[in-house]
């Protein structure tokens, strides 16, 4: 039986030779000096050995403690070496798939699917609140308590709808690593109700009654004329603000009356037709004179080879007395509410505002679904606004 004062002054020699203990534990010092506890055991019949570790950093005693606990799994049945390379694997798979590397690799399967701006905003917003808490940790460890303190950081900073959001792409992400068998369950579902929940509202538009005077201000519009003419355009269109901010000439048929939006640029990454009523040629027209010798119809003025910033429509809104009243994005439920309260079909208003098809086969075949009747649709709304202008009060 070795004493500490042994191990301590065990001095190398030519060749390696062993100290031993009892029960199997024994110090192998090795002719430069090392040394290296070892644990000698057999197991279905053949001699094995294990490694503690090296003296000093490993010292007597806590090598008894190993020795009795690998004798421990020996009595259960247990290969205590087969146990140790199993530990082993499973923790260079675990700093293998934290949950920064498998969200970001699930990032990169889905990216493809969302329009740029939403995209990085999905990977910049897990930059900022989830990665530095949870981004070195083993996806699989993670539970829900430790994901809900993480969320509740957050939500502190009463950033409720970004809590909420948050949220849903971390159960999306611990659902990929579930299908490919690096977690086993997704700890979202049991925070269900221990966060707050944002009160959903709706963004500002224009009620009809609203529309008179708000025609006649955009007429007077004392701004750049390339702002105005852009509001024109997304109230005659409501498509999305990003379609219309990144629209290029490119896209406008002029002999077919049709803008036709490239898949990679709709939300719901499927192409998309807009009718072009007369109005709305007549201001592609007008803008043509502008910037007919640019890729895009809005350009941005300070860099002429962008196009036109986030924030030039809605400044040109408050600039007419619209803050806080209607948004951009506010003019689609202007003309949904419109068109609906005057006998469109609602799956022809529905497929012009470009929501997202459930069935993704059969939407690969519907970009051109009710296209006749969103032409006349689209006529009759354009129509429709220059009969409610001339209601404007003088």
């Amino acid at each position: 039986m070795l004493r500490e004062i042994a191990v301590k002054n065990a001095k190398p020699e030519r060749k390696a030779y062993r100290l031993f203990d009892e029960r199997g534990l024994y110090l192998e010092v090795s002719p430069k000096g090392s040394k290296y506890w070892r644990f000698k055991y057999r197991f279905a019949g053949k001699e094995k050995r294990l490694a503690f570790g090296v003296y000093p950093d490993v010292g007597l005693a806590d090598a008894r403690k190993k020795r009795e606990a690998a004798r421990n799994e020996l009595a259960a049945g247990k290969d205590p070496g087969s146990l140790k390379r199993e530990a082993k694997r499973l923790n260079l798979l675990n700093s293998e798939n934290t949950f920064e590397v498998i969200a970001r690799e699930w990032y990169e399967k889905r990216k493809h699917e969302w329009v740029t701006n939403y995209s990085e905003k999905m990977i910049v917003r897990l930059e900022a609140h989830i990665f530095p808490r949870l981004g070195n940790r083993p996806i699989a460890d993670i539970r829900a308590p430790e994901l809900l303190s993480v969320l509740r950081v957050v939500e502190g900073s009463g950033a409720l709808d970004l809590t909420r959001r948050l949220k849903q792409t971390c159960a999306q992400i611990f659902m990929y690593a579930i299908a490919t068998g690096r977690a086993e369950r997704n700890p979202v579902p049991d925070i269900q109700g221990a966060l707050k929940t944002p009160v959903q509202k709706n963004r500002a538009y224009l009620k009809p009654e609203e529309l008179p005077d708000y025609l006649k201000k955009l007429e007077a519009y004392d701004g750049d004329k390339q702002t105005q003419l852009a509001l024109k355009l997304l109230l005659l269109t409501f498509v999305r603000t990003t379609e219309l901010r990144a629209a290029s000439w490119s896209e406008i048929n002029f002999d077919a009356a049709e803008w036709r939006i490239p898949a990679e640029r709709m939300k719901m990454k499927e192409q998309h037709i807009v009718p072009l009523s007369k109005q709305a040629i007549a201001v592609l027209q007008e803008q043509q004179k502008h910037s007919g010798n640019r890729q895009y119809i809005f350009p941005n003025r300070q860099n002429p080879r962008a196009y036109m910033s986030e924030n030039t429509m809605l400044f040109g809104l408050y600039r007419m007395g619209y803050h806080s009243k209607a948004t951009g994005h506010g003019f689609r439920s202007s003309a949904s509410t419109v068109l609906n309260e005057n006998g469109f079909l609602a799956d022809v208003i529905e497929r012009q505002l470009a929501h997202g098809e459930r069935d993704k086969v059969r939407a690969a075949y519907n970009h051109a679904q009710y296209l006749s009747e969103r032409r006349k649709m689209m006529q009759w709304w354009a129509d429709y606004l220059d009969a409610v202008a001339k209601k404007a009060p003088k």
